[in-house]
């Protein structure tokens, strides 16, 4: 495909289209974390359907429903603000978002039929936000709606992580498209309710043991470490890495379930995030060479929605995911069969399971948060699962989405976090999509290490 540019139009302003109430609201303990203070990217890919007679121009279309939208989601169109001992709060201001119309001289089909990570020329769907790191005093929401020579458009977001996490992002661009489609008001009502995830007083903080400890491992294996650490992760700058996307299609997952899951009844309970990112995290860590004594940790993102369902209501857009983590050696990890890191995976996932495990982890978010932007932890893999976070719902009846996910530009610098993506092909065939970052000499060797893998199942 021939490289092009976007041919953007000015930025534009957008306020709620009515009055909004103007007052100060605080973050919660999970929203207000230095990890969050970024702005992250997506995009989103539509191609017009015959359902319902397209708009003479999407791009008015979606700008009048994000006004319409921010009338309920008012705090997005507020800017944040630092409170005493570094907390945040946005101050609705109702200043608004950032929109911008481009056109593209392209086709969806020079993108990738449907696209597929890491999205050809990405940036040229995005806007100009400056520095991503930068939240304080910006917008907390930036749209580009590329219009492209067939017909399809291309929509480009980037918003406050300290706002929404995925699932509420998705809410957020699901009230766009609802009232895009003419509907008088957002299918789901928004709810603030940050409240629910604050930390208790130190009084009453009865943090967890197991937390606790982890915590202060963690803190004694800071990115200030001795010379003689062999974390290549830490030492080598992220500009010399790169960053790769591996694809697994259901046979493949089918084929990994029959030769690496143990044939008992919790074998079908063995979900695919568990499985691949078992087999991610013991390939990475072989990758990196890390000496077999070494301490190597596991960090997933476990969304509280459906765990904590009796204070989680319906609507809720804030941060609702924690990251508890799961240690073992790099010796155990390589040596014992892909079964044993399985196990690791959902035992990790176990850990928050009651209220009171979370609300123990939210005592511990004070704790994090003065340690600063920082406090990094070593030999650490984290993994996130976004492939059902509402992305599949964004249907406008005039237009139908083929694909999207959070492209590897515009990524925060530090940002070594594997995703996983679902994506289908032209046939509708459904496939996985795992992004992964690394050195390029490591990454040779995972590629290796994966395909020893896979090629084991080809050969038992």
């Amino acid at each position: 495909m021939s490289s092009f540019m976007a041919r953007r139009r000015e930025p534009q302003l957008v306020a709620p289209a009515r009055a909004t109430p103007r007052e100060t609201k605080p973050l919660s303990d999970l929203d207000d974390h230095w990890d969050l203070r970024t702005l992250q990217h997506g995009l989103e890919f539509f191609r017009p359907a015959d359902r319902r007679p397209p708009p003479a121009n999407p791009a008015d279309a979606i700008r009048a429903a994000l006004a319409e939208a921010l009338v309920y989601y008012y705090p997005m169109a507020g800017r944040l603000r630092e409170l005493p001992k570094e907390k945040l709060a946005v101050e609705c201001t109702g200043e608004g978002v950032v929109f911008v119309e481009a056109t593209a001289d392209v086709r969806m089909r020079d993108l990738g039929e449907p696209p597929m990570p890491p999205f050809r020329r990405a940036e040229e769907f995005l806007c100009d936000v400056g520095d991503a790191g930068v939240v304080i005093g910006k917008p907390l929401f930036f749209m580009q709606v590329t219009l492209l020579k067939c017909g399809a458009f291309v929509i480009g977001t980037q918003i406050c992580h300290c706002m929404a996490d995925a699932f509420g992002t998705y809410q957020f661009l699901k009230a766009i498209v609802d009232l895009a489609c003419g509907q008088a008001k957002p299918a789901m009502s928004p709810i603030w309710e940050r409240e629910l995830f604050m930390a208790r007083t130190a009084a009453a903080a009865r943090i967890n043991p197991e937390f606790q400890k982890v915590f202060d491992e963690l803190e004694s294996y800071s990115c200030e470490c001795d010379d003689d650490d062999d974390d290549t992760m830490v030492k080598v700058p992220v500009e010399d890495m790169v960053r790769e996307y591996f694809v697994f299609s259901e046979r493949d997952m089918a084929e990994l379930r029959r030769h690496h899951v143990p044939a008992n009844n919790l074998a079908r309970n063995v979900t695919s995030f568990e499985l691949l990112t078992a087999l991610t995290w013991r390939s990475r860590t072989a990758a990196l060479g890390y000496g077999a004594r070494r301490t190597v940790r596991l960090m997933i993102h476990v969304n509280a929605r459906g765990r904590w369902s009796s204070k989680i209501r319906d609507g809720y857009y804030g941060n609702a995911l924690f990251c508890p983590i799961v240690e073992t050696t790099a010796g155990e990890l390589c040596a014992r069969p892909l079964e044993h890191a399985i196990d690791l995976v959902r035992k990790v996932k176990q850990q928050i399971i009651t209220e009171e495990k979370m609300q123990s982890r939210l005592d511990l978010m004070p704790l994090l948060r003065a340690k600063g932007s920082s406090f990094c932890p070593q030999r650490m893999f984290e993994a996130c699962d976004v492939k059902w976070t509402g992305q599949t719902e964004l249907d406008f009846g005039w237009a139908k989405r083929i694909g999207g996910g959070i492209p590897s530009v515009g990524l925060a610098a530090d940002d070594t976090t594997s995703y996983h993506f679902m994506c289908r092909n032209e046939m509708g065939d459904k496939f996985i999509v795992v992004s992964m970052l690394l050195p390029r000499p490591e990454m040779d060797i995972f590629r290796e290490e994966m395909a020893s893998c896979l090629l084991k199942q080809l050969t038992n």
